[in-house]
């Protein structure tokens, strides 16, 4: 299937109920079976991820506000008037959402209008994420990464140092591990336990995707010219082994990659505009988009890894299965 939204694609997601979703530049969220529906009226939408119960997706917009939207419409479930909302993350274990706001990081409960928790860092908020069980939100900004209790209100949180501007973070399936993307073209991460830093460079451009699978024996990555894979197999994680390079294309960057949590299966998205699925062993590798166009701006593998949705800088989008 072939979409045109005529409208840059911010993210793209499989929801609890299958359906592909899509987070446009306009402000809209668009599903796969057509429906169109005005999250942000006023503005764009710069952020999104899954709700942490319920179908849909939730986004966050220049227009200062956190937007749950189904193909029936949108509610709002927050706002902050005259501010950007550049990260959104959601846990399905706590069922809490979190997103950014400038400096500060706000923490809401869907089923608690009375409870709120804001916490202000220094520098910009980049990314925001929970961890496995919901309890700790990992917040990426300038000079490191922040950890904080996402119910407790006077704390101070835990801080990650390493120079540089931190614009990602992922935790791994089992939470030992922390794994941010630098504005530089490289990885940093730490060992949550002792805080022990992993450094992984030698990339050609900037990481702008990261994300586990193999139930956590793996984590992929975009920023090279194919999707590198970096083993976590032990206590030190990725230290002291090497990363294998799937869909190696010296013509081409990978732009995004995204994965099914528990399968060995990952997509990849290119600056080129294509798009193709591999099983990591390399046997196997599925090219659905072979077409080129603009650069892939979104993408998401279905919890399956039976179907892959993309989009791309000029609102051209599509929905594949992998056969």
């Amino acid at each position: 299937m072939t979409l045109s939204f005529d409208a840059y694609v911010t993210a793209a997601f499989f929801d609890r109920a299958g359906r592909a979703a899509f987070a446009l530049g306009d402000g809209t969220v668009r599903f796969e079976g057509g429906e169109a529906v005005e999250a942000h009226p006023d503005g764009v939408v710069l952020s999104a991820c899954l709700p942490p119960k319920g179908e849909g997706i939730m986004t966050g917009g220049d227009d200062g506000r956190v937007v749950l939207s189904t193909p029936a419409g949108a509610s709002e479930l927050a706002k902050v008037p005259g501010r950007w909302i550049d990260a959104l993350a959601a846990s399905d274990e706590s069922e809490l959402f979190a997103f950014s706001a400038g400096r500060d990081l706000h923490v809401r409960d869907p089923a608690d209008a009375a409870f709120a928790r804001v916490f202000t860092h220094d520098k910009s908020v980049a990314e925001v994420a929970f961890d496995p069980k919901g309890r700790r939100i990992a917040v990426a900004t300038y000079g490191g990464v922040a950890l904080w209790y996402a119910r407790i209100a006077d704390q101070k949180p835990v801080f990650l140092k390493w120079a540089g501007s931190h614009i990602g973070v992922c935790w791994s399936p089992d939470g030992k591990f922390l794994m941010s993307a630098m504005q530089e073209n490289q990885l940093h991460g730490w060992r949550v336990a002792d805080e022990k830093n992993m450094r992984m460079g030698g990339y050609p451009s900037k990481v702008r995707s990261l994300a586990f699978l193999s139930k956590g024996k793996l984590m992929a990555t975009s920023g090279a010219n194919g999707a590198v894979c970096w083993p976590f197999l032990g206590p030190a994680g990725p230290m002291g082994q090497q990363a294998i390079e799937i869909g190696y294309d010296d013509s081409a960057l990978a732009t995004r990659v995204a994965t099914a949590a528990d399968r060995p299966w990952l997509a990849a998205g290119l600056d080129d505009g294509r798009v193709w699925a591999a099983e990591v062993s390399g046997e196997r590798m599925v090219p659905l988009k072979a077409e080129k166009g603009a650069a892939i701006t979104a993408l998401a593998l279905s919890p399956d890894a039976k179907r892959v949705a993309w989009g791309d800088e000029d609102g051209a989008a599509g929905i594949a299965e992998i056969e």
